[in-house]
């Protein structure tokens, strides 16, 4: 079993650490083909940016695969598997599970596809695809056929509903021969939006949800990136501590999401703009609730950004 702590791998702009040299190197980033493993090839808007880069676990199936093809890292970055060696992808072995992570972008739903399996290999066997937005809580999205999959995740989940872990799990239809189970060389957003977290101390008073003042000067940051785009996508999500009562919660989360959506769509007159707001109170935490620091974690938004083509 793989399960390396990728709490530290995060990543993730504060509004005290607002790190914009990446953002500002991505936006510039062009679209990109890919070869597809199969023959084929297959555009991302976001370009290497797009595929998962972190491995939450790896527990392989029975049969286990090779050696050689039991590195769950060889499932991150752009597809590398050059058709002609037995490496550089990873095996799920039969009925395997790999759970991986995007720390860069997040996985948005977009209108039609919205993820890219790149799956390799003599044998095209399929895997059940599950989304996850803290890599806790799972929905099942359904079956992937097997081979290179353009998936569209939008019947299971709400349209602008963003994600950044994904889980493949072997379904045991070809469980013989060297390489049993799935064989995954990459998985790719096409769906993919540059993410940004906001600590909710600097945006707002506490238990409130009008902007502050200092608040505007860090929104602007994000506002001066964005106006690179002709046009943007834009998901924004409040989220809460388990202080007060559920209720409470949520209603503040969604009060400061509206907040964040009023700043921008003032900001960004003029340019084309797509905006969704999500309220979650207190569902999602990335830090423990039972300290005053971690509380503060929990306050925040989340800001993702996706270019329009």
């Amino acid at each position: 079993m793989f399960t390396p702590d990728t709490f530290m791998r995060n990543f993730v702009f504060s509004a005290f650490l607002f790190s914009l040299p990446f953002f500002a190197a991505a936006q510039k980033n062009q679209a990109k083909e890919y070869n597809d493993g199969r023959g084929g090839k297959i555009t991302l808007p976001m370009g290497d940016v797009s595929f998962a880069d972190s491995v939450i676990l790896y527990e392989p199936g029975n049969p286990a695969p090779m050696s050689d093809n039991a590195h769950p890292e060889d499932a991150l970055g752009p597809p590398d598997w050059d058709g002609s060696h037995n490496v550089g992808f990873v095996s799920l072995g039969c009925g395997g599970t790999l759970i991986l992570k995007f720390t860069k972008i997040a996985l948005v739903n977009i209108d039609g596809p919205d993820l890219f399996i790149f799956e390799v290999g003599k044998y095209i066997e399929p895997t059940m695809l599950s989304v996850s937005k803290d890599g806790k809580k799972w929905i099942e999205v359904g079956k992937i056929n097997g081979g290179t999959a353009q998936v569209d995740i939008g019947d299971s989940v709400k349209s602008g509903e963003k994600f950044n872990y994904i889980k493949l799990t072997d379904l045991k239809s070809e469980c013989s021969g060297q390489w049993p189970g799935a064989d995954i060389d990459a998985v790719a957003a096409i769906g993919a939006g540059l993410q940004i977290n906001l600590n909710s101390a600097v945006l707002f008073d506490e238990g409130q949800s009008t902007l502050k003042p200092m608040a505007k000067a860090e929104l602007n940051k994000v506002v001066s990136q964005v106006q690179e785009f002709k046009g943007v996508k834009i998901v924004i999500e409040g989220h809460g501590d388990n202080i007060g009562t559920e209720a409470i919660n949520l209603a503040l989360s969604k009060k400061r999401a509206e907040s964040v959506r009023h700043f921008f769509e003032a900001s960004l007159k003029g340019k084309k703009l797509e905006i969704r707001t999500f309220g979650y109170g207190a569902q999602f935490p990335i830090a423990p609730n039972d300290t005053k620091e971690g509380r503060e974690k929990n306050r925040r938004v989340e800001v993702v950004v996706l270019p329009i083509k």
